[in-house]
């Protein structure tokens, strides 16, 4: 029952011994006693810590602290700097990439031995678990406890003799928040499996449900008909090389498994995720495709959802830089960006899949938005671009703005306008749905550089992208405490109000601060806001209001096209204060921002029509008008018309108040809440600069 590995870099199984051998372990059914051993040379480990970090005998490498572990729930494949196991040290973790060579034995005994305290855990089926591993010393005194990950799979190939696989046997295709051909990493690792991927969509009926604590839609309409549009495209796109997309409106783990069964798959093939909502999905997937006899498992690969590829970082995901600037030149100094990966050949399936297809219930059709519980909503025409989901249109966008307009030179001088298409690249709902890969817009930046020009404006859109990556990162060190009121510094003694009354001049756009309604107005027409604006409603909401953090994260979730759970909580706690932003007390004076990036005040004219009369030195303080001023230029001041100032700003000019009621949700209001659940959002701040 040993295990034949060869190294996909390699070009001959004979090849092998010259180079450094990968593991690549898979999870078998609980009737196999052993999945692969090593022993014949001693083996150096990456190990993937993801639990609370405690003291290791192993230098270097935070291990597991007993009963903590089952809290951290953003999870993922998390790779740390080789450790070398030494006489007497042992260590435990999740551990893929192990190349031989150093001071240690490595081996694999089956789940069953897993100790009791791990069963059930949210790490068992955490990432497709391939078993128990035992790490060896190499006197053999003591050993250490741990587990194999799935990710090793996606770079070699392994040949077993009581579980062979061919590529006749079909797989899954499971598509997420990957919308996309051009450079999935999912996709390449299933056709290199199979000659019969069948690729499927879920519309999950959870994401079209209410968020965690207040209750708001979790998918508004407009993001709704953009992810529509996104599958409708993946559809096509398929459909003209010979293959298709099943497409279903069920929860996944109900409906993959049970897929997989009809058409005889055992591997499902699918992007990681970070996040604990979506974790749990995977760990039911898991659970399902094993149940009763089957001999189903999961391969989740890390893909191209950031710029840098997690296994390329130069420390571990668990131990990312607290500060952005540190890890921005932590990866630009020792880390190199992936060449983007190309769209593989997916061969026709066979007649006898293709029946068992049909008999599961076809390709399916796609959904109306009703069918979700969304009802539809026209995009305003105002809006900064007619948005539409789907590789097609991201690929497209990107020519227009690098190739054909040639905005990219210009980008940092003018990503912080608010109107027109053109200011910034617009790539961000496209990337928050995986319509467009980082690494992709990194490679045809590096074109532009080679063929146009290169500038701080070319570094400044990879800057941008590299933020991206950072939230994503954060969000496997921190986990729920990204999205928990005290933030990722569990920072208390603030007072955060839940007053709706209040937020709903926020969220509707009555503030009395045109700047603030404006952005506001925008939001709520277009699902888009710029990057100044996203940082000044934040900061009016946290600092002005002094309202809980979360009702602006969970109302971002609901208008937002570019809704990215880690990039939203990221910004989200940056600007209230409790995030990685070393400047706690960071404030964004409205009266400041004004003048600074609409002087003329063309921005809120264009959104708010009932000022548009007003001279353009007068429409950012419409509160200042006499009686006569408001008859003169026809404008009301008040009840009836644009509202007086609902607060006051914590510096600058003085306005109104207000009072009302609370919340009813599952959040607390005010005090220092933080510990209640988990809330999810849309983008915020830097990461949306694209």
């Amino acid at each position: 029952m040993v295990s034949i590995l060869r190294s996909a870099s390699c070009p001959t199984a004979k090849a092998v011994s010259n180079c450094s051998a990968k593991w690549a372990l898979r999870q078998l059914a609980p009737a196999q006693p052993i999945i692969a051993r090593h022993v014949s040379k001693p083996a150096r480990l990456n190990l993937h810590p993801t639990f609370t970090p405690a003291r290791s005998s192993v230098r270097g490498i935070p291990q597991p602290s007993g009963p903590s572990f089952p809290h951290r729930r953003a999870e993922g494949s998390f790779r740390s700097r080789a450790a070398q196991f030494k006489s007497n040290q042992v260590g435990e973790g999740f551990a893929s990439f192990g190349s031989l060579g150093a001071t240690s034995n490595l081996e694999t005994v089956s789940t069953p031995s897993l100790p009791s305290s791990f069963r059930g855990s949210p790490l068992q089926g955490s990432w497709t678990l391939v078993g128990f591993v035992r790490v060896r010393s190499a006197g053999g005194h003591r050993q250490g406890r741990g587990f194999c990950t799935q990710a090793a799979a996606r770079e070699f190939v392994i040949k077993e003799t009581d579980m062979a696989s061919t590529k006749e046997t079909p797989v899954i295709l499971w598509f997420r928040s990957d919308l996309r051909l051009h450079d999935n990493e999912a996709l390449v690792r299933a056709a290199e499996a199979s000659d019969s991927v069948v690729p499927v969509f879920c519309f999950d009926p959870r994401i079209y449900g209410r968020t965690y604590h207040f209750g708001f839609q979790k998918t508004g309409p407009l993001r709704a008909q953009f992810i529509w549009d996104a599958v409708s495209d993946l559809r096509q796109q398929l459909r003209q090389r010979g293959a298709d997309l099943l497409v279903r409106v069920s929860n996944p783990e109900d409906v993959i498994p049970s897929l997989a069964k009809s058409v005889g798959a055992q591997r499902v093939f699918a992007s990681l995720e970070t996040c604990s909502e979506e974790k749990a999905v995977e760990r039911r997937m898991l659970h399902k495709l094993q149940e009763g006899n089957s001999r189903g498992f999961l391969e989740l690969v890390w893909g191209g959802v950031t710029m840098y590829h997690i296994d390329d970082l130069p420390f571990p995901a668990a131990a990312v830089p607290d500060v952005y600037t540190q890890f921005r030149k932590g990866v630009e100094s020792r880390s190199k960006v992936r060449e983007p990966l190309k769209i593989p050949k997916l061969k026709p399936i066979s007649k006898e899949v293709l029946g068992k297809i049909q008999a599961a219930g076809g390709p399916g059709e796609m959904p109306r938005l009703e069918a979700l519980g969304v009802d539809p909503q026209a995009m305003d025409p105002r809006g900064v671009l007619p948005f539409k989901g789907g590789e097609t249109a991201a690929l497209e966008r990107l020519n227009d703005y690098f190739w054909t307009k040639d905005c990219l030179k210009e980008y940092k001088e003018t990503r912080n306008g608010m109107l027109g298409g053109d200011y910034s690249s617009k790539f961000s709902a496209w990337l928050a749905h995986g319509c467009i890969s980082p690494r992709y817009i990194h490679s045809e930046v590096r074109r532009y550089e080679r063929e146009r020009v290169e500038n701080k404006s070319t570094y400044w859109l990879l800057f941008e992208l590299i933020w991206r990556d950072y939230f994503r990162f954060i969000s496997i060190k921190f986990g729920d405490k990204l999205f928990k009121l005290g933030g990722l510094r569990d920072v208390r003694g603030k007072e955060w109000g839940q007053n709706k009354q209040l937020f709903d001049t926020w969220r509707e756009g009555r503030t009395g601060y045109p700047l603030v309604d404006a952005n506001m107005k925008e939001l709520a027409a277009t699902g888009f806001m710029s990057n100044r604006g996203r940082q000044i409603v934040c900061s009016f909401l946290t600092r002005d209001m002094k309202l809980d953090w979360r009702l602006g994260a969970e109302w971002f979730e609901t208008c937002l096209l570019d809704y990215d759970p880690c990039s939203n909580y990221g910004n989200w706690t940056y600007g209230a204060g409790v995030g990685n932003d070393p400047r706690e007390d960071r404030y964004f004076s409205i009266p400041k921002q004004a003048q600074n990036y609409d002087s003329e005040g063309a921005y809120v004219a264009y959104w708010l029509p009932e000022i548009a009369k007003l001279p353009t030195y007068k429409r950012h303080a419409p509160n200042t008008l006499t009686r006569e001023e408001q008859d003169k230029y026809d404008v009301e001041i008040g009840p009836g018309g644009y509202p007086a100032p609902v607060v006051p700003l914590l510096h600058g000019q003085p306005g109104g108040g207000g009072r009302g009621g609370g919340f009813s949700g599952r959040g607390r209001g005010g005090g220092r809440d933080g510990r209640s659940g988990r809330g999810r959002g849309g983008r915020d701040g830097r990461a949306a600069k694209f």
